[in-house]
């Protein structure tokens, strides 16, 4: 054993000798490698140092930025700055630079039930830096600094401001906004982000909530949690903020009830339906926002609350509001993901309802027939459903249309007394 030993010494003794001859023939790389031994001896001591810090809410929430989670505000500003790094490196080559972007139409998504939603497909429009395109190129390019600019500083810019904001790019400015809100978008699915996570904004708000909940929030300053119960607004709301990911949920309810109007939404607060029907009640406002539909999404995922949505009868209402809030729609593809209500269920106002509750109507506009017909044809989640090209095609020849209000002819509180109720009792003719 003790030679064992002394074999072990001696080898250890002429191998130090070797590397250290070894030292002036690889300088550069024992140069680069004591540069790393520093970082990972540098790293080593930050963490054996640094003090667990609490996950404050708002910390948790900074951490998830944006629907999804996982995509932080420095991977924002890392893939914007990859992106203008191929752009900037084809130039220098005397190369065509070019940006491809996923076509945002219905004719590029799928629908399948198991997934519930509307599912890009493959589909890219390129494009690429020419003579007739150079303005296009030059404002999305500038629309990505602008973004990039927005989260390094953690701000923020609604729609309307960034179009304003263009009218400094000389050259590249927008002359509407409609075209600042399409390079948005685009830049937006080049990244497939929210437009929240790039700093941008809606003009509009999410939507109103009354009834049994109790939303948790929390101060931005403190970070003291903040307890909002939706019982207590008298005769207003609770308004659903622009960022709903930070948010928690008490409730005891046993459902989610999406009205379109508000002129509905407030007769039953005002009589306080969701006390006697023990629900939460969701004013969409017409199309619902993104923010509306994740408030709902989140609400009705983490509490395990069926959601039923109540529409006027139209060809509007149909594949414009109720399609998008449950399964999403062909412009917002690549984040409808996140930002739809598979589990909801359609309540009303339906063509049957017209005959079965004796309602007063209008004609169709041809603008409703066109809508109608376009839906049978081409949207994937009605050619799925034959349900709903039943109805629709039902509405198409009786040639009239609905609306919410129309159930007053019975009464101002019929729709409280009477329809929503005989409806509850019969979920199962509820139309997908």
């Amino acid at each position: 054993m003790a030679k064992k030993r002394k074999k072990v010494t001696k080898r250890s003794k002429k191998s130090r000798p070797k590397r250290a001859a070894r030292k002036p023939r690889m300088a550069g790389g024992a140069k680069r490698t004591t540069k790393k031994i520093r970082k990972v001896a540098k790293t080593a001591k930050k963490r054996t140092t640094k003090k667990a810090t609490p996950k404050t809410p708002k910390r948790a929430a900074e951490k998830r930025s944006g629907v999804g989670g996982g995509t932080t505000a420095a991977a924002v500003v890392r893939r914007i700055r990859t992106e203008a790094r191929g752009v900037h490196e084809k130039i220098l080559a005397r190369k065509t630079p070019s940006l491809k972007f996923p076509v945002r139409s219905l004719s590029n998504v799928v629908y399948r039930p198991v997934k519930g939603f509307f599912q890009i497909k493959g589909k890219k429009k390129e494009r690429t830096l020419t003579v007739g395109t150079v303005k296009t190129f030059a404002q999305t390019l500038r629309m990505m600094a602008f973004s990039k600019e927005l989260v390094e500083a953690d701000d923020i810019a609604t729609k309307r401001e960034a179009y304003y904001v263009s009218k400094n790019w000389d050259e590249c400015r927008f002359n509407e906004q409609p075209e600042s809100d399409a390079v948005m978008e685009d830049v937006e699915a080049l990244f497939r982000v929210n437009r929240e996570q790039l700093g941008f904004i809606p003009e509009e708000k999410g939507g109103d909530v009354a009834g049994e909940l109790v939303v948790i929030d929390y101060d931005r300053e403190t970070g003291e949690e903040l307890r909002i119960d939706c019982t207590r607004f008298g005769s207003g709301a609770y308004s659903i903020p622009i960022s709903v990911e930070g948010l928690g949920f008490e409730t005891g309810a046993d459902f989610i009830l999406a009205i379109e109007t508000a002129g509905m939404f407030q007769r039953l607060v005002k009589h306080a339906y969701w006390r006697s029907a023990n629900c939460i009640l969701v004013s969409l406002g017409g199309v619902p926002t993104r923010a509306c539909r994740r408030f709902i999404r989140r609400l009705a995922d983490e509490r395990s609350l069926p959601v039923y949505v109540f529409v006027d009868g139209d060809p509007y209402g149909y594949s414009n509001i109720y399609r998008t809030l449950k399964v999403g729609s062909g412009n917002a593809a690549h984040m409808n993901e996140f930002f739809c209500v598979p589990q909801a269920r359609f309540l009303g106002v339906t063509p049957q309802d017209i005959t079965e509750y004796d309602l007063p109507t209008h004609p169709l506009k041809d603008v409703d027939v066109k809508r109608a017909k376009d839906a049978l044809k081409n949207d994937p989640f009605v050619r799925h459903h034959k349900e709903w090209q039943r109805a629709i095609e039902q509405q198409v020849k009786m040639g009239v249309r609905v609306e919410q209000q129309a159930l007053a002819k019975h009464g101002l509180n019929y729709v409280i007394d009477e329809y929503l109720p005989r409806k509850m009792a019969n979920k199962k003719a509820f139309l997908p």
